[in-house]
């Protein structure tokens, strides 16, 4: 019997999401969007958010902005009412007057945004709604407050705890692979040969993030390869006709690429925890590895020299110049100007060694003269070079780094800032 009312059950609910949702499209969004925020019965509300989700994947862009304003000066918070319960709770605290307030300082469009979410697919159609929003922002300053809700929400929803730590490699399933080559941003996959290069190998490794809500769509990805010493070459790293090693032998694992690959995540860090996942299961895994560092390039660096006006630097001139550039080059708050160097010094590592020459790709010239830099994940000495970097600014770096640094003439520089 439990079989035939289980099946009588969604044959009854499959129609009644039907009859919901020829009534949901005669509406208007903003009515779609007030039913959503209003509906208290779940296979309504999915109903609802199904079809607003789906409504809003064939908007236009101009309908995608007006959405955009309408969730973001229609659906604010109320001032007045913020206050007035703030005051209640002040005077009177306790479950009521506190749960008032709470309700009253959270816009309606963040509430919206959860309902929307109750549905399967729901979670990636957002991130692309996000996507969209930021693409308008620069031009439509005023959204910036809906932006600030998406991120609280995406902060919460893509926690560490809920995301999923999984290996790719040649066996993976077709459809992650095609999106590794998709969305590497730091060394172009040209092809699947070049794919095979980076994922069968027994010297290689990749690793990425994956949320249970979107499935197979990868968050981010870490690419690895073991090695004996410290590499000072990509091209070398990824030579079609390298010397391969057992994975067994290597003593060096090196992050030489990691990509971001949901634009409509922007801001929601993942590469930190990451990083230190990958570090402590390669570590339990391969015990022989001891040494954990990157091979980055420096996309900042030409942007500053070009401020310096130097220019056809000799190599030993390349990497004086990049060290000081990556230890002193900082922004008005006192970070370091390269982003990359402000992503690795931020999660505990240290400028360890720096290389010319060691990117000769086209993007590799374009963002610092082929120059890259190795940082080191000193597992003993991430957390003390993580506090300091957070309190005072301080970049740890090697002593030849810092040699490198110091004998660079400040009047050579110029005005570079």
């Amino acid at each position: 019997m439990s079989y035939f009312s289980g099946l009588i059950s969604t044959i009854f609910e499959r129609g009644y999401q039907k009859a919901l949702s020829k009534e949901a499209d005669a509406r208007t969004t903003p009515q779609l969007c007030d039913a959503l925020l209003s509906s208290h019965g779940e296979v309504s509300g999915a109903t609802l958010a199904h079809t607003l989700l789906d409504r809003y994947a064939g908007m236009s862009a101009s309908e995608k902005a007006a959405f955009f304003q309408y969730m973001t000066h229609e659906l604010e918070l109320d001032p007045k009412a913020v206050i007035r319960t703030l005051d209640a709770y002040q005077t009177n605290p306790g479950k009521g007057t506190y749960r008032a307030f709470a309700a009253a300082s959270e816009p309606k469009r963040q509430e919206l945004a959860r309902r929307m979410n109750q549905v399967p697919g729901a979670t990636g159609q957002l991130v692309q709604m996000r996507k969209d929003l930021l693409g308008l922002i620069k031009d439509h300053p005023d959204l910036e407050p809906l932006d600030v809700d998406f991120r609280h929400l995406f902060a919460s929803w893509f926690n560490r705890g809920f995301l999923v730590l999984r290996p790719i490699d040649w066996t993976s399933p077709a459809g992650i692979l095609e999106k590794i080559i998709a969305y590497e941003a730091v060394h172009e996959i040209g092809s699947w040969e070049d794919l095979r290069l980076r994922l069968k190998p027994t010297d290689r490794r990749c690793f990425g993030f994956f949320h249970p809500s979107m499935g197979d769509e990868p968050l981010i990805f870490v690419e690895v390869a073991l090695t004996k010493g410290v590499p000072s070459s990509v091209q070398d790293l990824l030579a079609e006709g390298r010397e391969t090693i057992e994975a067994e032998d290597a003593d060096t694992a090196v992050f030489y690429s990691i990509s971001n690959c949901q634009a409509g995540l922007a801001g929601i860090s993942f590469g930190n925890s990451l990083i230190k996942q990958v570090v402590s299961d390669l570590s339990k895994d391969l015990p022989g590895l001891s040494t954990f560092v990157t091979l980055s390039p420096i996309p900042g660096l030409n942007k500053w020299l070009n401020a310096a006006k130097l220019e056809n630097l000799e190599a030993q001139d390349q990497q004086a110049v990049a060290a000081h550039y990556l230890l002193q080059a900082k922004r008005s708050d006192g970070t370091p100007f390269d982003p990359v160097a402000r992503f690795h010094l931020g999660n505990g590592a240290m400028v360890h060694a720096v290389h010319a020459d060691a990117d000769t790709s086209k993007n590799g010239r374009k963002q610092s003269n082929g120059t890259m830099v190795n940082y080191l994940y000193d597992l003993s000495q991430i957390s003390q070079n993580h506090e300091k970097f957070v309190s005072d600014k301080t970049v740890a770096a090697s002593t030849t780094v810092k040699t490198l640094s110091a004998s660079v003439s400040p009047k050579r520089l110029g005005e570079a800032k």
